[in-house]
């Protein structure tokens, strides 16, 4: 069966799934987007997802498309059309179609809705995550909104390729006083040299990742020392790991950045512990 993907009140096979040219999310990047982690055919840390989904329609003042519940349901039908037990699913809510007009709309428009789903090999992610990813460092160069998940994303795609283009996963961005903030698609943490777990408190311009917010219960649990405190690049050199947080990297271990090896240059054990603590832990939260 092909895939399937849900626009606006119905389903379509992915290829002919369309918006209109005046959707504001085309045209303006005016909207948000959620990303959950699938696993065992549930979504993971669902209620974070929802929680900061609300949160970034409130911030633009985008309504919500639907009810939870009915929106839960649709989710729900995406994931089983598709046959997705391991993977990711997508939501997309913009302004909805409008003739072009930065402003809002002077007359009230429905938002438009696009859910997707697809599946991922989860034996190639924990073989990834064993291998260890490289990061590169660049200028923090955002809008100072990172808080709201806007589709909005040509500073993170231009890191991305960055990264790729110089044989990295993932780019970290450096802000004016030389701190890490965070990665273009990921939380950014290190152990550092005293055995303390370090990650950008949330009233950085940083996006409040969900997997990030769940870790941080799964640290808490396992009795980890942890402060929400910003490092440098140097101070991430140094540290004994690092490692990057989000729905779709879960928990990986970094082993180089800009090219010079973390710690010994191997995926650190911390990290590795804290991937299977907190894929048990999604795997019995989800819905």
């Amino acid at each position: 069966m092909s895939r399937q993907a849900y626009v606006n009140g119905r389903f379509a096979p992915h290829g002919e799934a369309v918006v209109h040219i005046e959707d504001r999310g085309y045209q303006l990047a005016d909207g948000v987007y959620e990303v959950w982690a699938v696993m065992g055919g549930r979504l993971s840390d669902a209620e974070g997802h929802f929680a900061r989904l609300e949160r970034s329609l409130g911030e633009l003042r985008i309504p919500m498309p639907m009810s939870r519940k009915a929106l839960e349901l649709v989710l729900k039908e995406t994931l089983r059309r598709n046959r997705v037990r391991e993977g990711l699913l997508y939501l997309q809510v913009t302004r909805g179609v409008a003739r072009r007009d930065h402003a809002f709309p002077t007359t009230p428009v429905t938002p438009s809705l696009v859910i997707t789903a697809k599946a991922l090999d989860r034996q190639a992610s924990n073989a990834k995550a064993e291998a260890g990813v490289g990061v590169i460092t660049l200028p923090e160069n955002r809008w100072g909104r990172c808080d709201i998940k806007t589709i909005g994303l040509l500073p993170n795609v231009l890191a991305k390729q960055a990264a790729r283009e110089q044989g990295a996963a993932e780019a970290w961005f450096v802000d004016a006083e030389g701190l890490v903030t965070e990665g273009a698609s990921s939380n950014a943490w290190i152990l550092d040299r005293d055995g303390v777990l370090r990650t950008r408190d949330t009233g950085a311009n940083i996006l409040r990742g969900i997997t990030r917010h769940s870790l941080l219960e799964v640290i808490a649990e396992a009795g980890v020392k942890v402060e929400e405190r910003p490092f440098t690049p140097a101070e991430a050199l140094e540290a004994r790991e690092a490692f990057i947080t989000g729905a779709g990297t879960l928990v990986t271990p970094v082993t180089s950045i800009d090219g010079r090896p973390v710690g010994n240059g191997h995926p650190g054990e911390m990290a590795l512990r804290l991937r299977d603590l907190y894929i048990q832990h999604a795997r019995k939260a989800g819905i």
